[in-house]
């Protein structure tokens, strides 16, 4: 296998849940997350994409504690106002749509590990994500979304149209903005607000956060497989 293939997500899941419980071990007695992570990588003799799912995916139980307890059930979003990390929440929301596997991280938040942000491109599945992202939002009752893009990627200002033009005829008041500095506004939104995003850096800058894209699986009932290396996460989503 090289190092850009990936095993199936059951596969890679057996493969890494002992790693992956090595590294929470390691973190919880205070070794450096980086250095944890490539020792244990190293130890199991991982790939690149390997490592890459571990980082994106485990963390240590304080760290994952204290990220869980920001995020907010989606029934508290009713008049809520909310800005919406727009790149990641799409990208999430279109890995499920093409059947691609989600994962839920050891602080409780889903995560795609595609590695997709810097290629991506406006396709008909982009679309459809706006649609289900917008119906999403509508359905959580929130009062206002306003949905921020990093103007550095492509096409971002044609997406944030794009969005303008869907968000019209939606319950809420509804904003879409490019920026070169997305992560900075997100944090700088002020405490009422509630930032919906899975970027860690943010989640561990802000007060109040909601995971979108799981609101949009439990409303429509997806069948997609969600997958974790941590069981606890996955019996509280199940419940």
């Amino acid at each position: 296998m090289s190092d850009r293939q990936l095993l199936p997500a059951d596969q890679l899941k057996e493969k890494l849940s002992e790693p992956a419980m090595d590294i929470r071990y390691l973190l919880s007695r205070g070794y450096k997350r980086k250095s944890a992570i490539t020792f244990v990588s190293n130890h199991y003799r991982l790939t690149v994409p390997e490592r890459h799912i571990l980082t994106r995916l485990v963390f240590s139980p304080k760290k994952a504690d204290h990220r869980n307890k920001k995020k907010l059930e989606c029934s508290q979003l009713k008049g809520c106002d909310v800005f919406v990390d727009g790149y990641n929440v799409l990208i999430t929301i279109e890995t499920a749509l093409k059947n691609e596997p989600l994962w839920f991280a050891d602080d409780g938040f889903l995560r795609d590990t595609s590695g997709i942000f810097s290629n991506h491109k406006i396709t008909d599945t982009t679309c459809m994500a706006v649609d289900e992202m917008l119906s999403t939002l509508a359905n959580l009752k929130v009062r206002s979304a306003t949905i921020l893009l990093d103007s550095q990627m492509s096409n971002s200002g044609i997406l944030a149209e794009l969005i303008c033009e869907r968000v019209k005829n939606k319950t809420f008041k509804g904003d879409t903005r490019t920026s070169k500095h997305v992560d900075f506004d997100l944090k700088e939104a002020g405490a009422n607000t509630v930032i919906a995003t899975a970027d860690s850096v943010i989640v561990d800058a802000v007060d109040k956060v909601v995971d979108i894209t799981e609101c949009w699986l439990k409303q429509n009932s997806r069948s997609l497989e969600v997958f974790s290396l941590n069981p606890h996460i996955m019996d509280k989503f199940e419940n």
